[in-house]
């Protein structure tokens, strides 16, 4: 090979990111056939066959799939190196890569992000909305955000939000046919809308706590899902009770369209937390983040 075709590498990598000619052409303003040509010589020049073609669809080969795992980050590192001779003088360039659950997406994530993208620009801010234990080393974030009792004790921690509870929420038709639980136990006798862990793949045994005492309560219902959002959508459908975050459903508590039951068992949790490891201290674009989310904590406790 004389040269190295880094332009041809790069319309690739567009067609297979939006597994599309149409779509991967409008975002580089090429025609659709420019486009395949340009990819084709790619596939001739190195001698392999990098997509599977159809009438409707693009897919990778295996080679495709190989290749596109190598130059992609090879891609961001060029693109990052290109940020930073451009920026300005002392500006912040770089990625920063979070896995953060649905639920704390409102709660800790949407009021900090604005505030760092306005201060930071030239940094750009990946989010995965992921429920699993993300192994974050394993899968190149830079920070997590979870439950406290979810994070790994190596880890370094920041607090992202005050503690909260965990609340039974119904709504007030399902309430009106089939009562109110009035302990954890009576829930075997409702429909709930049960969760699966997607770390583990088991179902979510519902957990309260009164004084010194603690249950764990497995539940029954016709409809099962891993999204919060979804089990609150179905509670105010009037399916069945559902377990959730208490700041999720505030809207739906004061509009009405909710209520909760069990309140007096309500487990407290100390929180949202930023997770990351020792040796992700050092990265600039993760302290700069790390400042803004400690100033907008300390300004809730100011304002409350």
């Amino acid at each position: 090979m004389n040269t190295l075709p880094f332009a041809q590498l790069q319309l690739f990598a567009a067609v297979a990111r939006h597994r599309s000619f149409s779509r991967a052409a409008r975002e580089l303003a090429l025609t659709r056939s420019a486009l395949s040509q340009a990819v084709r010589q790619l596939e001739e020049q190195l001698g392999v066959s990098l997509l599977t073609r159809t009438t409707r669809s693009v897919a990778l080969t295996p080679a495709g799939a190989q290749l596109l795992g190598r130059v992609s980050p090879a891609f961001a590192e060029v693109t990052d190196a290109l940020r930073a001779v451009t920026a300005q003088p002392g500006a912040l360039v770089g990625r920063l890569r979070l896995s953060v659950p649905r639920s704390a997406v409102p709660y800790a994530i949407t009021p900090i992000l604005p505030v760092f993208c306005a201060l930071h620009p030239g940094v750009e801010v990946e989010v995965s909305i992921d429920e699993r234990l993300v192994d974050i080393v394993a899968e190149g974030y830079d920070a997590g955000v979870r439950l406290i009792e979810s994070i790994a004790r190596d880890m370094l921690q920041v607090r992202l939000s005050a503690p909260f509870r965990f609340v039974v929420v119904a709504s007030p038709g399902y309430l009106a046919a089939c009562g109110a639980p009035e302990r954890p136990e009576d829930l075997a006798a409702h429909t709930c809308v049960p969760f699966r862990m997607k770390s583990t793949q088991t179902l979510y045994a519902w957990e309260f706590e009164r004084g010194a005492r603690s249950w764990r309560v497995p539940v029954r219902g016709p409809a099962v899902t891993d999204d919060v959002g979804l089990s609150v959508a179905l509670a105010e459908a009037g399916l069945g009770l559902a377990y959730t975050p208490e700041h999720v459903v505030e809207e739906a508590l004061a509009a009405g369209r909710l209520v909760r039951v069990l309140e007096a068992y309500a487990p407290s949790v100390p929180g949202y937390f930023l997770y990351f490891p020792e040796s992700g201290r050092a990265s600039p674009t993760l302290r700069a983040f790390i400042e803004v989310v400690r100033a907008e904590v300390a300004s809730r406790r100011g304002a409350g």
